[in-house]
């Protein structure tokens, strides 16, 4: 191995080094309690060796974002690909996301900026919308199998994306104070009447 070589692959190692670090650290204490300099600390090297790898702690959460992103999309394309019809692909990419926010909490809350900042905002639209639009893609053939009017796809597919991540949302930041009553059983009731009124 070359020189050059051998200096990308310490570059790259340090790189994933990082970003374990920050996401170790923030499973631990938050990401509010994130810091380059605890991250330096973690890796075992100075500051100023975090900035040679990334401008600042926001692409640092960027990064990790867009990683929780790409983990959602492969776990909703395989919960797609185990259905045939456009009713069963629906509920199990929404169980798919579900079960995705919850066991992957942290990953979740910098995805979708809850509790704070949303990471990468404005930066990352083919990431961000895959949910959407493989439920406007579910929504679409219902509608089209039952003769329903077509044009209401997009409305009616933004409507459950709302109702699943405001539960999901509120679940997540507001457990300790809200009606044991809501839970999974409330979002599979929800998806089933939403699949009716199509």
């Amino acid at each position: 191995m070359g020189l050059h070589e051998r200096r990308q692959r310490e570059k790259e190692s340090i790189r994933a080094n990082i970003l374990q670090a920050a996401f170790t650290l923030a499973k631990t204490d938050g990401w509010a309690s994130l810091s380059i300099r605890k991250i330096a600390d973690a890796i075992e090297y100075s500051a100023p060796v975090v900035y040679d790898h990334f401008e600042n702690k926001e692409a640092i959460l960027y990064e990790i974002s867009i990683n929780g992103f790409h983990c959602l999309q492969i776990d909703l394309l395989k919960a797609q690909k185990k259905h045939e019809s456009p009713e069963d692909q629906l509920t199990a990419i929404v169980d798919a996301y579900w079960n995705f926010a919850f066991n992957n909490k942290e990953y979740y809350q910098l995805m979708f900026g809850l509790g704070m900042q949303c990471s990468g905002k404005g930066l990352m639209k083919e990431e961000f919308s895959s949910f959407q639009d493989m439920i406007f893609d579910c929504t679409f053939e219902i509608i089209k199998k039952k003769g329903s009017n077509q044009d209401n796809a997009c409305h009616s597919s933004h409507a459950l994306f709302s109702a699943v991540h405001g539960l999901i949302s509120i679940m997540m930041m507001r457990n300790d104070d809200i009606p044991s009553t809501m839970n999974k059983t409330t979002l599979d009731e929800t998806l089933s009447a939403f699949i009716k009124s199509l």
